[in-house]
């Protein structure tokens, strides 16, 4: 479990931008959504800020539970500012199971897929999430979204 930790410890890391803005979600919500397209996968993406949508879109096959993930998924970023896989790897490796400490409510869900988009200097500042796949696939979904993202960038 504590090589699955690093790597996503160094995900996050590695993942950092300089600025994000609306327009920077909609880029990056367009590139997950391509990635999934192109791979046939039936997924939700959503992009938000703490209480502001900024994209939200599905490729065909996916059904409404699907966002519901996702809300649950992201509130768990914008809680603990960290990946959602990352706190249900410390969490498992802890032996804590999540529905049993009792401070995370029916609107979280500890499961992967969710990912911070942080900006160097200021933090986390909004969560991009998928859902539709296995919870590893969805976490890599939105992974190599953000890396696809940060190298337009260079």
């Amino acid at each position: 479990m504590s090589d699955l930790i690093t790597t996503l410890e160094q995900q996050e890391r590695d993942l950092v931008l300089d600025a994000f803005t609306h327009d920077d979600a909609w880029e990056l919500g367009s590139l997950i959504r391509g990635i999934a397209h192109e791979a046939g996968h039936a997924v939700g993406i959503d992009i938000r800020r703490p209480g502001l949508g900024l994209f939200r879109a599905a490729t065909p096959g996916i059904t409404p539970d699907q966002h519901v993930w996702i809300d649950r998924k992201a509130a768990v970023v914008l809680r603990m500012e960290q990946s959602s896989a990352l706190v249900d790897a410390r969490l498992s490796a802890a032996g804590v199971d999540p529905a049993a400490i009792g401070w995370l409510g029916a609107e979280y869900a500890v499961t992967g897929g969710s990912f911070p988009i942080r900006v160097r200097g200021a933090g986390v500042v909004a969560a991009a999430t998928a859902s539709g796949l296995s919870s590893t696939e969805d976490h890599d979904l939105v992974v190599a979204g953000l890396r696809a993202f940060l190298e337009g960038r260079r």
